[in-house]
């Protein structure tokens, strides 16, 4: 089980599409509420949720290897299945 969940930012951080971040889909308040996420249980959740949103917004398809590779950097696991990249 993974100990730590790093942010899900990829380090873009420009905010654009209807107040979401091109490069996590983040907004401003969710990146405010995942640093006071404390417990990985909450961090591991909110990733999953993130990913769904994704899914919903469309043209995330980047954020999931890149994360994985911050994860992988960091010594972690990554918190979710990788997708398979597609060709």
């Amino acid at each position: 089980m993974t100990k730590k969940v790093p942010s899900p930012c990829i380090d873009v951080c420009k905010f654009r599409r209807g107040g979401h971040c091109i490069g996590c889909s983040m907004t401003k308040a969710q990146k405010s509420l995942f640093k006071q996420l404390k417990k990985p249980a909450h961090r591991r959740a909110f990733v999953e949720m993130l990913q769904a949103q994704q899914t919903a917004l469309g043209k995330y398809k980047h954020w999931s290897p890149e994360y994985a590779r911050k994860c992988l950097k960091k010594g972690l696991k990554p918190p979710f299945k990788e997708v398979a990249k597609a060709g």
